[in-house]
Parts: structure tokens; sequence; C-alpha cells
């Protein structure tokens, strides 16, 4: 008796039972999807449950779609870039140091996939960003405006100053808004490594600790050499901020910044500087509110193509494959669920590029389907019986798929890392939907099939799509 009741007797299935166990396990998985897209059907059915039980169920959690700002509307901002004091050929670089410093500063605030670009017509530099979800301009423009413009700027000798001066009593516009007593010099926050509150021994007063990266400690390092016995003026949004004595040559790429700050001063400047100094100045020119209805508008007319396109397709997969078509509609409503689910569960943020990247996906799970399907009518035309074919058509068609679907990934891989916002989220979207795809045609499709009788199919070739066998 012991025998029979051992362990491994007991707990080890089938390959049937593993085949039943697997599609239940499918189910249980998308119905629980379906409702983390869908929370609201959920909460309906609870509702009306615990009327009448003693024990009262809770709602299920909401997590929204997280849209861009063609879907949920938000801000965008144009601003004009001033890069006079950047020699014309690292004006480029500039400007994309610019663009990355405001991209990392909005992203700290949870904005949806801001968009951040560059423009410039000859030497008029323009940036442009637009942020998701945030209707308020004034907060908008406090999220860019607050990112300071730090410069370094050396001291004059004392006859460039007296003429300057005398200029600019003469009136003389050519120098009126010339600063008399620093020069601009190529250090500024561009170079800036990192940025902590310290306290100044002596006076015990707050200051703020920079340092530079390695090309930027090579520049402060040469200022400093050439500087001694001077004083160095440090500017913040072009106003000075502290002007030390240089007392010898700095190297390792170090600075104070001194002031009259009081610790929360002290605390806001590092802050600021950590999430990006400014490599130029910029001034904002243009402003406005986008709203949500072009792009509700355009969402409801893709998710209505999507739908016909999807019913379309399943109306062809069961005309033409018959059962194993009904099969995978099944499988690819189970797909449309799960990579929904993670699309929320990431989360994704969705714009209409990213609508079309997922209703793309769909059209490449179902060539996958149909690369199996024609396999294994092959596999059964030819004599073998129905469980041999299945196995065979997924077998053979598992190399066309992978091929594809590798070189599908490979090019949404470079899309997402070497173009902008826009292109990223459509890359993004159809990559997972790829990588899912894939999922369901090999083993939700595979363990549909299995799990229905194959004695009862084989006895009706026509349900297969097939006509006549070579027995």
């Amino acid at each position: 008796m012991a025998e029979n009741y051992s362990p491994d007797k007991l707990f080890k299935l089938d390959a049937a039972k593993k085949t039943r166990f697997t599609v239940l396990a499918i189910f249980v998985i998308a119905v629980i999807a379906a409702f983390f897209i869908f929370p609201s059907i959920w909460d309906k059915a609870v509702g009306k449950i615990n009327v009448v039980s003693p024990v009262a169920l809770p709602n299920f959690v909401k997590t929204p779609f997280k849209l861009g700002l063609d879907l949920a509307g938000g801000t965008r901002l144009i601003y004009s870039a001033d890069v006079s004091g950047v020699s014309g050929g690292d004006a480029a670089s500039a400007m994309s140091g610019l663009r990355d410093v405001i991209e990392r500063r909005v992203n700290l605030f949870g904005v949806s996939e801001p968009v951040v670009g560059v423009d410039h017509s000859g030497s008029d530099w323009r940036l442009m960003v637009e942020l998701a979800g945030i209707k308020n301009i004034p907060q908008a423009i406090a999220l860019i405006g607050e990112t300071p413009f730090l410069e370094f700027k050396e001291q004059r000798d004392n006859a460039e100053t007296q003429k300057i001066l005398n200029e600019q009593k003469a009136g003389n516009k050519d120098y009126l808004a010339q600063d008399p007593y620093f020069k601009s010099t190529n250090l500024n926050g561009r170079y800036i490594k990192g940025a902590k509150v310290e306290f100044d021994q002596s006076a015990y007063q707050p200051q703020v600790s920079v340092q530079f990266d390695s090309e930027g400690a090579k520049i402060f390092e040469d200022l400093t050499k050439r500087n001694v016995g001077k004083k160095l003026g440090i500017y913040l949004d072009g106003l000075p901020i502290s002007a030390p004595t240089v007392r010898e040559p700095i190297s390792g790429g170090s600075a104070v910044i001194s002031g009259k700050f009081n610790i929360n001063e002290a605390k806001q400047l590092a802050e600021r500087l950590n999430a990006g100094a400014l490599p130029v100045p910029i001034r904002l020119i243009s402003q406005d509110s986008v709203g949500a209805s072009l792009g509700q508008d355009s969402l409801d007319k893709s998710v209505k193509a999507g739908l016909i396109g999807f019913l379309v397709v399943a109306l062809f997969m069961i005309l033409f494959y018959r059962f194993p078509g009904i099969v995978a509609v099944a499988a690819l409503l189970i797909y449309a669920v799960l990579v929904l689910a993670i699309f929320k569960l990431i989360p994704v943020t969705l714009t209409l590029a990213g609508v079309a990247g997922f209703i793309l996906s769909i059209g490449m799970a179902v060539d996958a389907n149909i690369l199996i399907f024609e396999r294994m009518k092959e596999e059964y035309r030819a004599g073998k019986n129905l469980a041999l074919a299945i196995d065979d058509g997924f077998a053979r068609a598992w190399t066309s798929i992978r091929d594809s679907n590798v070189s599908t990934l490979i090019t949404t891989t470079v899309l997402y890392f070497f173009t902008t916002s826009i292109v990223r989220g459509f890359a993004l979207t159809l990559g997972i939907g790829v990588i899912v795809s894939m999922f369901s045609a090999i083993f939700v499709t595979r363990s549909f099939l299995k799990v229905f009788p194959i004695g009862a199919l084989e006895k009706f070739s026509w349900l297969m799509g097939v006509k006549s066998r070579n027995v």
C-alpha cells in the first residue's frame, strides 16, 4: 500500500493533466489581467456580492494608464537659447547638453514621457519642451526655469575695467551690457558632476561644494592657475553670488560656492545643481496649454480601427483555418489582455505612436499563428497523426518565428536608444508586444490545441482546414 501512495506517484502528472493545468493557469492569469485593466467590472460584481455576503470582498487595485501629451493634454514651452558665449563649433554640443539636463530635470518630477527637442535656424537656437499631464503653465515654467545657469568668471585688469566704465558713462551701447569687473570663461554648469551642502568651519556658514567632471576639472585648474591673487566671480542666473580670491592653483576639480546663504537656500542650490545646471542660458518666448480633445479623438479612431482590424483578422482565421483559427483568436484575446496589463504595470506612457506599435504587434502575433498552422497542415496532410502534426508544426515553424521576431526586436532596440521620445514610445510598445506574441503563439496556442480531444478532431479533417490526407 505504501508503494501505491508514494509522493512521487501522488504528485506526478501525465502530459494530458499538465496541459489542462497549464490552460487553467493561463485563463486565471488572463482573468486577473483583465480585472487589472478594467477594475470597474470586478468592483460592480463585488458590490452585488457584498450585499448578501457576510464577508466584504475588497475592490480591485486601480492603476490608471499613463498617457502622453497627445492623449492627456499638457503644456508646451518654447525657449530661446543664448549661445553667444559658446564657440560656433560647440553650439550643437551645448544644446545637446541643455536638452539632456532639461529632460533629466523634468523626469525628477515624474512627468510622463517629456518631449524635449532642439531646433535652430542659423544662429537662432530654440528648445521645445512638452510636459504631459501638467496643465498649470506656471508650474511647468517653474520646473524648467528653476534650473540654474552657473558660470565662473575671471577678474578683468584695471585698465580694461576702467575702459568699460568710461564707455558706459559715455552711453556707448556696445558696452552697456558688459560686466566691467569680470569676464566670462568657458567654465559653467555644463561640467558639474555633483554638489552638496557643507559648512565653513571658521564662520560656520552653509556653503555649496561643487565637483566637476574630468573636463571641467582641467578647465578649473587652468582658470585658477592664471588667476592666482585675483578674484574669481561665481554667477548664478547672471547675478554674482560669490567672488573668492584664488590663493593657489586648485586641482582635483572641486570648488566651493559661498555667499550669504541660509541652510535652506544652500540645500535648494545644491539640489538644483545636482538636477543639472544649464550649459547655456535660456529665455521663455512661447507658452501654451494643449488640450486632450484632439488626441482623444485620434485615440478613439485608432481603437476603433484596431477593433475592426481585429474582427476582420479573426473572421479570416476562423474561415480559413477553422478550429485552429478559433484557438488563435482566443490566444490573441489573451495576448491583448496581457500586453495591456504589462503597459499598466511597468508603466508604459501611451501616446498615439505607442498605440500604433501595440496594434502592429497584434498583426505580428497573427503572422506567427499563420506560420504554425501552415506547417501543421502540411504535416497532417502528409499522413502524420494530429498530435504529431501539431508538435512538428510548432517545432518547424519556430525557427522562422524566432528569426523574424528577433530582427524586429533589434530594430525596436535601435529605435528606443537612438531616437526621440515619441519614436521611443512606438518602439517600446512594439517590442513588448513582440515578446508577448512569441509567448502567445508558441505557448498559449499550443496548449489550447492540445487540450482538446485529438481523436475527435481527427475524425473531422475539415475542422483542421485539411480536405484530404495521404494516409
